[in-house]
């Protein structure tokens, strides 16, 4: 069965109409948000290493879980994030109004997410400079802050060995920080072409 083709073009223009929605708007940003899980059983990744010998990496087989819920802008290379020991509707309700909250006057936030439980559900405030936009199903590769959560786990949250949840969290916020701290890393990790085609 062949791939199914992803909607860039259909998303590119939900983008382009909230320009259209919201004349008043001095300028549209685009924010891509999701939220990320890391655990004691963490994923293992490639190391360089010295030819010829295998590099050893702890495996932790416990699950207890922390998540990164996180939003990202590329034009202005940061983001936004909570670390949390649950998803849920509330959580991301505190996310918007924290990322509202970063939004210049006269800025609409255009936000493309994911279509999970929490994201469309009826009691999800959104905040009145800030639009949803829900991706196609099944479409990972649309949402840019993917590439992010592969780079704070390849550098930061892979082959380690956590205690309990609170050493999680710490190592959650320590990664999140350290990435909004390096200046021109969102940018090049997020910055898709399709998302800049928002046109007034």
């Amino acid at each position: 069965m062949p791939p199914r083709r992803r909607s860039k073009k259909g998303s590119a223009a939900a983008l382009s109409q909230i320009a259209a929605d919201h004349p008043e708007a001095e300028r549209i940003e685009v924010w891509f948000q999701d939220e990320a899980r890391v655990g004691q059983k963490v994923r293992m990744v490639r190391r360089w290493f010295q030819r010829g010998m295998r590099p050893r990496m702890v495996k932790d087989q416990r699950y207890r879980s922390a998540y990164i819920a996180g939003a990202v802008c590329p034009a202005r290379d940061t983001g936004a994030a909570l670390v949390l020991t649950h998803v849920s509707v509330a959580a991301l309700n505190r996310l918007l109004e924290e990322l509202a909250s970063q939004l210049s006057p006269g800025t609409r936030a255009a936000m493309p997410i994911d279509n999970a439980g929490w994201h469309t559900a009826n009691d999800l405030r959104g905040p009145n400079n800030i639009t949803l936009v829900h991706l196609p199903p099944s479409s990972p590769e649309l949402n840019a802050i993917k590439r992010v959560w592969q780079d704070l786990r390849d550098r930061y949250l892979s082959g380690r060995l956590f205690p309990g949840t609170r050493a999680m969290v710490d190592a959650c916020c320590d990664a999140w920080n350290s990435l909004v701290a390096e200046t021109s890393r969102i940018h090049p990790l997020t910055d898709f072409e399709w998302a800049r085609q928002i046109k007034p």
